[in-house]
């Protein structure tokens, strides 16, 4: 009987570990696509609230939303300036390897897309909410929903800089670590990871 106990208690440990480790590659891959998953959520969260601000929109609705569009009361330009956004983020972060990441054009090209689209939007939210809110219950879930879209926007852009600044950090780190230990750039540019050869030479030159 106590021979079974202990199995029962070795499997259980074995599971804890288990369900420890999923967490933790989670976490992990969570931190590590960070700037992707950042930049879809920047793409998908206003495009869908500005869908449910205008009900029935369609591709002529979206149309006229253009022909007649007005920087006061017009909203369809924030789920634009939301997926431009995020798609010169995500084209930069391709394009730079772990110094640019570092150090480079990646953390202020964030800061200054982030920064434009914080005022712009800043500069529009006392137009649009500068008059008076609807009196029908269907006027203040539009007005509620116009509120987190402006609200989805801001938090969307300040979350950008900071998931360019963490990973700028995590890069600087790595860098620091393969400047340290030599030999190690030297066998990840073996095994496949040119983006540190850079780096490589640079330390061959002191």
């Amino acid at each position: 009987m106590g021979f079974l106990k202990e199995e029962k208690s070795q499997r259980m440990i074995r599971a804890i570990k288990t369900v420890f480790f999923l967490i933790t590659l989670l976490i992990s891959f969570l931190f590590f696509s960070a700037p992707v998953l950042l930049a879809v959520a920047d793409t998908i969260l206003p495009s869908a609230l500005f869908s449910a601000s205008s009900p029935f929109l369609s591709p002529q609705s979206l149309s006229s939303h253009f022909a007649n569009y007005d920087f006061r009361y017009s909203l369809v330009d924030i789920p634009l300036i939301s997926i431009l956004r995020s798609v010169v983020i995500i084209c930069v972060y391709s394009c730079c390897d772990g110094p640019k990441l570092s150090r480079g054009p990646y953390l202020w090209v964030v800061t200054v897309c982030s920064v434009l689209s914080l005022v712009f939007v800043s500069l529009k939210a006392p137009f649009v909410f500068g008059g008076a809110s609807g009196g029908d219950k269907g006027g203040y879930n539009t007005k509620a929903t116009e509120v987190a879209l402006f609200i989805c926007s801001y938090v969307l852009a300040v979350g950008h800089v900071f998931v360019a600044y963490r990973t700028s950090c995590r890069e600087r780190k790595k860098l620091l670590v393969y400047r340290i230990d030599i030999e190690a750039v030297n066998f990840a540019c073996k095994k496949g990871f040119p983006r540190y050869e850079k780096l490589l030479q640079e330390e061959r030159k002191k």
